[in-house]
């Protein structure tokens, strides 16, 4: 998401300030990275407050490889919206991976994106084919069919359920269901489906830290750890609130390297062994780990994984 995107810094309050910006995002999207870069650097003397011209000021550096400037500017960014509605933290730890100087996915960033995104969610994702509905529905009835179990649960919990897809496949097959997303426009329109027993807005982790240990039998989460980093904290927390043997299952992005890394698209993919190992040692029985793509990008599919785990004792 770029600055354009975001609708809340409409204007520097100097029309000549807006003008530059507009013009230099046209010459950046035209692939003249160094004419942009020079035009905002001389709009920012007259703007230095303006968000969206430090945002685009870094995107125009980073496009002409001068990491050293664009990193000045996504810092500025960031320290004008500590929040980092538009994803300044991202963008630096991208552009710095090695380093923790990035705040990496803000979650300020994230609840912009799905609330502008919001309306356009389920149309969005059915031209990128998107499958994780299916994808987690099948992981679970492998998973049952392994422990000689019928695919039923008494309360399951929707991590990042968004507009509630996910939900709307598991629904019949869940006795109560709570769903949680960082995005309120999402949550309402989750609420509209009639789905759900319990719909929170906030963050996934802090929300199953506020439930009680062995509240559900059924955590689950489609295309929502793509926005995470580290993946301990939110399976040690659903671990804690199943139930003795009950399930988790959800999908990633992945990749062929090691360890976690943070795409251009500024989605974060898992590699197989890092998720492996998390999940062993957060106490969970790894089931079923397959490789699946939830969706398309640039009609290619997303390398991805759907994971099925049991609670341990």
């Amino acid at each position: 998401m770029s600055a354009a995107a975001v609708p809340l810094f409409l204007t520097s309050g100097d029309a000549a300030v807006d003008r530059r910006l507009d013009w230099a995002r046209a010459l950046l999207n035209e692939g003249n990275a160094a004419d942009a870069a020079a035009l905002l650097a001389e709009a920012g003397e007259r703007a230095p407050e303006f968000l969206p011209l430090w945002f685009l000021l870094g995107e125009a550096r980073a496009a002409t490889g001068d990491v050293a400037g664009a990193t000045e500017a996504f810092r500025r960014a960031l320290a004008l919206d500590p929040e980092d509605r538009l994803g300044a933290g991202a963008q630096l730890a991208r552009l710095a991976p090695a380093q923790k100087g990035g705040a990496g996915l803000s979650a300020g960033y994230v609840r912009t994106l799905f609330d502008q995104y919001a309306t356009r969610f389920d149309a969005a994702l059915a031209r990128l084919d998107y499958r994780g509905p299916e994808l987690i529905a099948a992981a679970l009835e492998q998973a049952c069919a392994r422990l000689g179990r019928e695919v039923v649960f008494a309360h399951g919990v929707d991590l990042g359920c968004g507009t509630g897809l996910v939900g709307v496949r598991l629904a019949p097959q869940v006795g109560r269901l709570s769903g949680v997303d960082l995005s309120p426009n999402m949550i309402a329109l989750a609420k509209e489906r009639g789905l759900y027993d319990e719909l929170a807005v906030g963050d996934m982790v802090a929300f199953l830290v506020g439930r009680p240990a062995g509240d559900a039998d059924l955590v689950f989460a489609g295309d929502a750890f793509c926005y995470l980093d580290d993946l301990a904290p939110v399976l040690a927390e659903s671990r804690r609130v199943l139930e003795p043997g009950g399930l988790l299952a959800f999908t990633v992005e992945t990749h062929a390297g090691p360890g976690v890394l943070l795409r251009d698209t500024l989605r974060y993919a898992h590699a197989q062994a890092y998720v492996r190992s998390v999940l062993a040692d957060e106490g969970f029985e790894l089931l079923l780990c397959e490789a699946a793509s939830t969706r398309t990008e640039k009609g290619e599919p997303v390398p991805g994984l759907v994971l099925a785990a049991r609670r341990g004792a």
